[in-house]
This record gives C-alpha cells, structure tokens and sequence, in this order.
C-alpha cells in the first residue's frame, strides 16, 4: 500500500515561455504547475528535491505536501502529469493537483506478475503474455499502492488469468471490466507446420491483389464510351437543342 508522504518546498515563478523554462533547467531546476482547489499557480521545484519525494516505497503515487516559498500552509498534492527529455530522460516538467485526503482519486497503477517461471505451462513450454500492465483504480489518495503483484505461479498451459480473478485489495476499487481485462495468458508455442500454413494462407489471400478485370467489363466500358455521340452531334454550338431546316 501507499503512505508515503514527503514534504515539498517550491517557488512560485512570474516569467513564462521556453526561454525561461531552458534557464531554469540549466540551473537544475524544474518548471511546474500546482493546480488548487480554485485556481493554478506556475511554480519551480529543485530537481533533487523533486527526485528524492518520487523515489519513496509508493514512487509516483506519493502524497506531497507542497509548500509554496513564503506561504505557512501545505497543500495535499499528487504528481497529476510529467515529461521527459526526450533524449536525456530526465523529468522536464510536472504537473501537480492538490487533493483532498478524505476523498477518493482516481489512478492508474502497474501490475507485475510474480511466480512467472514456476508456472506448469511456462515450465512445459508453453508461452506467456501479459496483454494488460496496468489497471485503473480508486482509493483514497494515502491508500493508492504504487503496483499490484498477480501470481501466475499456477497457470496451466491454456489458461487465461482476467481481473476478476485477482484478489481484492482492502481500500481499493478496481473500475476496470473484470471479466473483459486480460491478465495473462499461456499458449502453446506455435508449431513449425501451423506457421508455415498460417504463412502460406495469409500469401495466398495476398494473390487476388492486382486480377484482370472480370470478363466483359472492357467490352462494356467501350460500349459506354459511344452512348450519347448522336446526341452531341444534333445539339447547337451553345449546347441549346440542335434544330434541322425545312
């Protein structure tokens, strides 16, 4: 389960746009917004700071009491929203949204599989996936667990681990589909044979690409292209109707 909290002191800072925000991370320093309750505030925050209160036991999902430089109260937040360097990898921006602690929220939370190698169809060879690594769930902001662990330690070749089949968490409420989220799954490994076939199949579905036309669609189009000559041929210059002498 969560817990953590860690105190944050930040600034607030007036001078917007890119250029201040490439001198402030020169100066190892992390541009901001602290969205209140009523109204959002741009802010800054020291980038060892910001690493020491995301690196607890509940990591994004900690509960930060955001203390604003020369204001007495801290305001309840969580990491609402980040960006990355896209070449660094260092956090370049955050997003943070005040909460209320008495109230639930909604998150967004890994789920790691335990027990992988110990499952009787890993171990007969059988294949292992994990269509979904996250879940969405609800909780109050101090009760949001960093991840949920699924032992698959048990799954048979051929079985199929959903939602529903995870064991609740006291605290929490799982607002995905239970029985339409995936978990994991065991397949058998293909077979040489079954893929050459499915091989095989998906060529022969690619041989209609680029077929004559049907039999008699030239010789219609040609027909097409003469209707209507007669007709041209009787009307005026100005496209009036054509009018013959007496």
């Amino acid at each position: 389960m969560s817990g953590d909290r860690f105190r944050l002191e930040v600034k607030e800072r007036e001078l917007l746009g890119s250029p201040e925000t490439r001198r402030l991370r020169k100066q190892g320093l992390i541009p901001g917004v602290l969205y209140g309750k009523t109204a959002a505030r741009a802010i800054v925050i020291e980038e060892r700071a910001l690493r020491a209160a995301l690196n607890t036991d509940s990591g994004l999902h900690a509960v930060l009491d955001v203390v604003v430089e020369g204001q007495p109260t801290a305001h309840p937040s969580i990491l609402k929203d980040y960006q990355r360097h896209p070449v660094r990898g260092h956090v370049s921006h955050v997003d943070l949204q005040e909460v209320r602690l008495d109230k639930p929220i909604h998150a967004v939370i890994q789920v790691h599989l335990i027990g992988t190698e110990d499952a009787p169809g890993v171990r007969e060879g059988g294949v292992l996936s994990q269509p979904a690594t996250t879940i969405n769930v609800e909780a109050l902001p101090m009760e949001i667990p960093e991840s949920i662990e699924v032992d698959v330690s048990a799954m048979e070749m051929g079985d199929t681990l959903r939602l529903e089949d995870v064991a609740k968490q006291e605290g929490v409420t799982f607002l995905d589909d239970p029985h339409e989220v995936v978990i994991a799954t065991v397949a058998a490994p293909m077979r040489e044979e079954d893929l050459e076939a499915a091989t095989d199949e998906a060529a022969a579905e690619g041989l209609g690409d680029g077929d004559e036309a049907p039999e008699g669609a030239a010789d219609e189009a040609a027909e097409g292209d003469g209707e209507g000559e007669g007709d041209d041929a009787a009307a005026g210059a100005d496209g009036e109707p054509g009018s013959t002498d007496s």
